[in-house]
């Protein structure tokens, strides 16, 4: 059975093709009919008149917010001292989350470490070195820690929460709301650079929030959804995309406010490293939305940003396969790998 390649942006051949035998009752193909080159061809969407000033501008208006974290000691796990992180954000919200410290000494480094849309029960370190300080917010309306605060908290009606207009859009606050979580964990473990963890709707909301923080220096985006819409609503899903890919064709007008929180179009803007996990086939986050977003960081990168693409291709997304367990922890170790070479690549330039 196939099991994860380690794979830069080249050509390199499709895994063979178990997927029959692995998901013999999937409604849905997760492929969508695409092997790895198509994968690799599938562009990002062009960025909208605007789209960079408006995420700046929306930077700007989150990193006035006086955050005012406040901590709750929770014990030591592992190399960490634990708490629960309590920390105002836009619209007013208090939002609730957890945070760790190293517990041998000072955070060399930041990690803002985001969910899927199931929320978080638990912080989880399997990617955070020793030396980190983390911080792990729990999304605005989501679980366990913030269920119905600012947003609904099922994923078919947080998705398309405030989607009639592009400053109330969920998407876009949730984006914000890790931007200031970044600052709580520069005001409570100094001044340190930080990188962004993010999984599924965590990686996609991380894809929208990275360009537009300075002192973010790297990335992993694991299986990111809300890359390439083009795509996304003209195929059904199992996830969070089937939601909005039926109002938007009731409602299409939405198509423009959605222009705006483009993963694939956000990730053109990278200017640091980014490690992009993404599956051949996930029938809840389709393929090829993941694969636009690996494929912009690419462009980023040919264009002399500063952004670096290391890409994973994972056999399967969202669904449990022969091996994954071998495939989840070597990923694990990649991207705190990932997060030492982010560093030494930061004071490269620096």
């Amino acid at each position: 059975m196939p099991e994860s390649k380690v794979r830069t942006h080249r050509k390199d051949p499709v895994f063979p093709s178990p997927y029959d035998a692995w998901f013999p009752d999937a409604p849905i193909d997760g492929t969508y009919g695409y092997d790895l080159d198509g994968l690799l061809a599938v562009a990002p969407v062009p960025a909208p008149a605007g789209f960079a000033d408006t995420w700046r501008r929306w930077r700007r208006e989150a990193a006035a917010v006086a955050a005012e974290p406040a901590l709750t000691p929770l014990g030591r796990r592992g190399a960490h001292d634990v708490f629960e992180v309590a920390f105002s954000t836009v619209d007013g919200l208090r939002l609730r989350g957890w945070f760790g410290m190293p517990a041998a000494g000072p955070a060399r480094v930041g990690i803002v470490h985001g969910h899927g849309y199931g929320g978080r029960d638990v912080p989880e370190f399997a990617r955070v070195p020793a030396d980190a300080a983390v911080i792990f917010p729990v999304a605005r309306g989501l679980g366990a820690l913030n269920i119905e605060v600012g947003a609904p908290s099922t994923s078919e009606r947080h998705v398309l929460h405030g989607i009639d207009d592009a400053e109330t859009y969920a998407l876009g606050r949730c984006a914000a709301d890790l931007w200031t979580a970044g600052d709580v964990v520069v005001e409570l473990a100094g001044d340190v650079p930080l990188y962004l963890v993010g999984e599924s709707f965590g990686g996609g909301i991380g894809a929208l929030a990275l360009p537009w923080n300075d002192r973010m220096i790297g990335a992993t985006l694991v299986v990111p959804s809300f890359g390439q819409y083009d795509i996304r609503l003209q195929v059904p899903c199992l996830g969070s995309g089937e939601h909005v890919r039926r109002y938007v064709a009731d409602h299409p007008e939405a198509r423009e406010v959605l222009r705006l929180f483009d993963a694939s179009t956000a990730a053109t803007f990278a200017r640091v490293p980014v490690r992009v996990e993404a599956a051949l086939w996930d029938s809840s986050v389709p393929a090829p939305g993941q694969f636009a977003v690996a494929n912009a960081v690419a462009q980023a990168e040919a264009r002399g940003s500063g952004a670096r693409l290391e890409l994973e291709v994972l056999p399967a997304g969202h669904a449990e396969y022969p091996g994954m367990l071998r495939v989840v922890a070597r990923a694990a170790t990649a991207t705190r790998a990932h997060i030492a070479a982010s560093l030494a690549s930061a004071r490269t330039r620096a």
